[in-house]
């Protein structure tokens, strides 16, 4: 399968590397490897994602690279979606591709539609900067500092320091490669984990001050209204990794964010640590996707009925289990 994706990278002169909206470090992390990849290979790269270069992901090496996306489509010979279980998780992207390109879709989620022209999606991989380092390694690609860089960040975050399921020895090879080829651990981690900006502290005291509790205490919620979250100054790259602070209290089996968007929309997040509860399949059900123990969507709708009809659907996969 990784030769079906390396001929017609090989081939192309102009390609495309992009990732889902409100992306993470392993969206951004794995467009930049496979972004420093192909320039190394003489190709003319171009790398885009809705939301620009988040602020907290600077540290990434090659970060001034990634820009929002023209209104004015371009031709590309390749489009690389990485990361991006649904197309219209792509959001103003899809739009500014004009026709003609091979979509090669690069993914870790169960939930993957493979919309590509040539998909290849690992579902037992627990990030996609793995998927890349395999490649990387099976096609016999030197991985320079930067790369190792950008893929460490997106394996270490989106395995929650290498501690989530799906964590294996796979993993942890990788992660050794990294090291090897010139990652400084203490150093990454420090911009990864300790360099929050004063403002995402003051969204963490206030989502647990509002943390809520039902079914008994095994589901945890907190929501954010578009006035809170005015009103506290906070960007959307904030709420990154806040539901993961909820879900650790002891009893928990769900923890749900609930996020009031603009023109009656909802963006949920939902977070399991119960095997047994499936929050990827709930997810679905509204239209969304994601992994066994973390998912999401984007549902019409105002906060108040959106947080009770998923909270319904939530708390009845619970009782189903006493």
């Amino acid at each position: 399968m990784f030769d079906e994706i390396l001929a017609p990278l090989k081939s192309a002169r102009r390609v495309l590397v992009a990732s889902h909206v409100r992306p993470d470090a392993d969206a951004l992390g794995s467009t930049l490897a496979a972004a420093l990849w192909l320039r190394g290979l003489g190709k003319e790269v171009v790398t885009w994602n809705e939301d620009g270069m988040p602020e907290k992901f600077r540290y990434l090496p090659g970060h001034e690279g990634i820009t929002a996306p023209p209104e004015i489509p371009e031709k590309f010979d390749v489009f690389l979606a990485l990361d991006t279980s649904v197309k219209n998780r792509l959001g103003s992207v899809v739009n500014a591709i004009a026709p003609g390109a091979l979509w090669i879709n690069i993914d870790h989620h169960v939930s993957n539609e493979c919309y590509g022209d040539i998909n290849h999606v690992d579902p037992t991989s627990p990030a996609t900067g793995q998927i890349l380092y395999e490649f990387f390694r099976a096609i016999g690609v030197e991985i320079s500092h930067p790369m190792a860089d950008n893929l460490f960040a997106a394996i270490s975050t989106d395995t929650g320091s290498f501690q989530y399921q799906g964590t294996d020895s796979r993993t942890f090879e990788a992660g050794a490669g990294l090291i090897a080829a010139g990652v400084d651990v203490a150093t990454l981690s420090r911009a990864m984990y300790e360099n929050q900006p004063r403002r995402r502290f003051e969204l963490l005291r206030f989502a647990l001050n509002r943390t809520e509790f039902h079914c008994a205490d095994r589901i945890a919620t907190f929501s954010l209204t578009m006035e809170d979250a005015g009103r506290l100054g906070v960007l959307p790259e904030d709420n990154e990794g806040i539901i993961d602070q909820v879900r650790s209290i002891e009893g928990v089996q769900a923890a749900i964010f609930f996020e009031e968007l603009p023109e009656g929309r909802v963006r949920v997040s939902a977070r399991s640590k119960n095997p047994a509860l499936d929050v990827c399949k709930i997810c679905q059900i509204f239209k969304g996707g994601g992994h066994r123990l973390a998912a999401g969507a984007r549902i019409s709708g105002s906060l108040a009925q959106v947080r009770e009809e998923f909270l319904k659907v939530v708390s009845d996969e619970i009782l189903k289990r006493d």
